[in-house]
């Protein structure tokens, strides 16, 4: 699945190159990529891949960042056993939207805003402080090396609240999609 085509002309103006230059990779006019770009005209699907992997190549020279330079190192966790009434609160207090669950050093689920609402809709918002997150959590997000590209982060994070950093084996960080933006800079 590629990304969303309107994001072509924020990937080209982040690694700095002209419409003309990125018409001349993919092997289509300028005015194209203007059209594109502009919303005026739907690149084929051909064409779209084209251009995304240039930008991807063009990135990976342009970039040698990683996942550990974007994760947040402080994680907050909470554990199988604790409430959904105690996820809201956390997720209240700290103005997050997500929270990985461990049952002792080990990753078992995340439990998420959506995940909640989803939950409340199904019960009529009823067994707020009985429901265990153990009973409503997603599954594992998914779990990259600290040395991971950072081009690799974004696709990951449209299809997961959440991304876990490890190093050497242990989970040290975490990535949002608010920690994605920071890419973008």
């Amino acid at each position: 699945m590629l990304p969303r085509i309107d994001s072509i002309k924020q990937q080209r103006q982040k690694l700095g190159i002209t419409q003309k230059k990125l018409a001349s990779l993919t092997g289509v006019s300028t005015s194209m990529i203007n059209q594109i770009e502009s919303g005026r005209s739907q690149p084929s699907y051909e064409t779209a891949k084209k251009i995304f992997e240039n930008l991807s190549n063009l990135e990976g020279k342009s970039s040698s960042h990683t996942a550990g330079d974007f994760c947040s190192k402080e994680i907050v966790k909470l554990k199988p056993s604790d409430t959904l009434h105690d996820a809201i609160k956390k997720m209240h207090q700290l103005s997050i939207s997500q929270i990985p669950v461990f049952d002792s050093k080990d990753i078992v689920g995340v439990i998420t805003e959506d995940g909640i609402v989803k939950h409340l809709a199904s019960t009529g918002g009823l067994e707020l402080k009985n429901a265990k997150l153990e009973d409503t959590m997603d599954s594992v997000p998914p779990i990259v090396d600290w040395n991971t590209p950072a081009n690799v982060l974004v696709p990951l994070i449209r299809y997961s609240k959440c991304i876990l950093v490890t190093k050497k084996l242990k989970i040290v960080g975490i990535i949002t999609a608010s920690d994605t933006l920071k890419m973008m800079e």
